[in-house]
């Protein structure tokens, strides 16, 4: 589980098996978790933040979002298309 990112509370990574889907990341903060896709930004899953924390989480990933892009590629070896 590479983190990419870290800001404040939040880790922001991806599994290492999970190649095959469209790029994402994951956001954990205690016992929070959410997943984002990257391209476009939305976000996937909930489980357990508030709509608040969710925006700022989508924020967080929308500013980063060539860089998260970038290490997706780079760890999975594949092309931006």
């Amino acid at each position: 589980m590479p983190t990419v990112l870290r800001s404040g509370p939040y880790r922001f990574y991806f599994y290492s098996h999970e190649p095959n889907e469209p790029p994402h990341v994951h956001v954990d903060r205690d016992d929070l978790s959410a997943k984002f896709w990257l391209d476009p930004v939305a976000l996937a899953r909930n489980f357990g933040f508030n709509a608040r924390e969710l925006n700022l989480l989508r924020g967080t990933v929308a500013e980063n979002k060539e860089e998260l892009l970038e290490a997706w590629h780079g760890y999975f070896g594949t092309r931006r298309g």
